[in-house]
């Protein structure tokens, strides 16, 4: 938690401003009354509605033993029960640990035993997975299903007569996120009512949300950036409107952009990238997109130069992170400013470091490692307190584990990850400066480049590449001699490069250098 001098700071400056979830809904029912909050499918839940239906489930949950404090797993698809689920426990005081639909045992497992987990809240079947399964590793939590319950309790029966519950305290823990880390298993990130929401409603002003707002939930809900950058959660404080989309293919997610003229929708790189090839060919009606959010990865600049002339909306870059702070290009900016940076913080009493190897401050425009303090940035994770020695420095600041530069103005550029720096022979490559090369090569959809072990050099480059629909397959010399001509030193040109089809991706659609390692290692064992 935060140091008392700092909390008392944050609550004088007006950022935490002694909100809670569970209160902000009841004022928002009563602002906004019949106005429709969360659209999916042919369900259309209102703010009232919305507001009766968490009382109620809160009411079931009581029912069944859930507490204040208790932690309870919650891995539920973009639906709007995932709505009644946050909003209920928000009430009772108990805490979600926000799992993904694309998690299995082994995750849930983990989360359910580390979390001391009352409860399991999943659904029935989801992309022929079988979800009721999870309850062999639940250990001691019940089972909540969303659908049909089998053996299991059914969420559906749990809506009963609502029942008084006191108001929460704003300062107190709200929920549990997932670290993005790499890797072992994901920590889990306490997030207090106060810190949380402050993020929520700034994002909200930065990101020019009103009641007028449409926006398309195209990644999993429960993943920060869809929840709260601005996100869900964001939409819902300004009085707008969400539409939750179930997959985010071009076909699914245009259809929905077209049919509710959605206003503005997040997406990560590859999934922005799709969406640039197929609507060169779609015959829906986008024009109601105001704003594109990439965000999730770094988006290469030759991809962001693509946006605004292929949609017809303004690009905002979104570079932030679930343990705290989140930057954003604002909605004015010069169109070079969003093409080539990823924005600047939240907050001007976030607290950013660019740092070198050695701990100490590097000159605006050069690259360092990123640390950061602030209002909703957390001071560590859940029960870690091994990790947290590495991850915090003594006096609060998050070691990001990012490669930054940040500009005369405080605008950031990531240039990689930590981990993503290729040390070749000690020349040090940074991956994204060498894909956003590739990138320019008219044959190339996408790619991404990564270490292999060298006898010699103790690394050396590889390139995947997906190539776009219906060109020539150039061959490795081709490109690796494009971007030596494009200036790159010669170190830096890749010293494989291996097609694919397609890449594989995390639980939220990012491309898995992790698994593009493992791949590469299989193919160099092989020979």
């Amino acid at each position: 938690m935060w140091p008392d001098e700092f909390a008392s700071r944050y609550r004088e400056l007006g950022y935490w401003r002694g909100e809670t979830f569970g209160g902000l809904l009841r004022e928002w029912a009563g602002r906004w009354g019949e106005r429709t909050a969360v659209i999916d499918g042919e369900t259309h839940l209102s703010y009232a509605e919305l507001d009766r239906r968490a009382d109620r489930l809160a009411a079931g949950l009581h029912g069944i033993g859930v507490r204040a404090g208790d932690r309870v797993v919650l891995q539920l698809p973009s639906t709007a029960a995932f709505f009644d689920v946050i909003f209920a426990l928000f009430r009772l005081g108990a805490l979600p640990v926000f799992a993904l639909p694309s998690h299995r045992a082994n995750e849930i497992g983990y989360f359910c035993a580390h979390s001391e987990a009352v409860a399991l809240v999943t659904t029935d079947v989801l992309d022929g997975f079988d979800h009721r399964s999870l309850a062999a590793v639940a250990g001691n939590a019940r089972v909540i299903i969303a659908g049909d319950p089998g053996e299991h309790t059914a969420l559906a029966d749990l809506y009963t007569d609502p029942i008084p519950l006191p108001e929460r305290d704003p300062g107190e823990l709200a929920f549990l996120q997932l670290s993005g880390g790499s890797t072992g298993r994901p920590k889990l990130i306490p997030r207090t009512h106060d810190d949380y929401l402050y993020s929520v409603w700034a994002s909200a002003d930065i990101c020019g949300l009103s009641t007028e707002t449409v926006y398309l939930c195209a990644l999993p809900v429960a993943h920060n950036y869809p929840l709260s950058s601005p996100g869900v959660l964001g939409v819902l404080y300004a009085g707008g409107t969400v539409v939750l989309c179930p997959r985010p293919d071009p076909a699914t997610a245009f259809a929905l952009i077209e049919r509710h003229r959605v206003t503005i929708t997040g997406v990560v790189p590859p999934i922005a990238l799709v969406w640039l090839e197929s609507a060169r060919r779609s015959t829906r009606d986008l024009s109601s997109l105001q704003v594109l959010q990439v965000g999730g990865a770094k988006l290469a600049e030759e991809v962001a130069r693509r946006v605004r002339p292929t949609l017809g909306c303004t690009l905002q870059q979104v570079f932030g992170m679930a343990e705290g702070l989140v930057n954003y290009t604002r909605l004015d900016d010069p169109e070079e400013v969003v093409v080539s940076t990823q924005g600047r913080p939240i907050s001007a009493h976030d607290e950013v470091l660019v740092l070198d190897e050695d701990g100490n401050p590097v000159p605006d425009g050069e690259t360092g490692h990123l640390l950061t303090r602030g209002p909703y940035t957390i001071r560590g994770y859940w029960r870690a307190e091994e990790h947290n020695a590495r991850a915090f420095t003594p006096d609060g600041f998050y070691r990001t584990g990012d490669i930054v530069r940040r500009d005369s103005d405080g605008y950031l550029v990531v240039t990689g990850r930590a981990k993503d720096q290729i040390n070749r022979g000690g020349e040090k490559i940074a991956a994204e400066e060498v894909e956003n090369e590739l990138l320019a090569h008219p044959a190339v959809h996408d790619a991404a480049v990564v270490a292999m072990p060298d006898r010699y050099l103790g690394e050396r480059s590889c390139a995947f590449v997906v190539l776009r629909q219906g060109v020539p397959v150039p061959a490795a010399n081709t490109l690796r001699e494009f971007v030596r001509d494009r200036g790159l030193a010669a170190y830096k040109v890749p010293d494989r490069v291996e097609f694919l089809d397609e890449f594989p991706t995390t639980a939220v659609g990012k491309t898995s250098t992790n698994d593009l390692r493992a791949a590469l290692r299989a193919r160099l064992e092989r020979g």
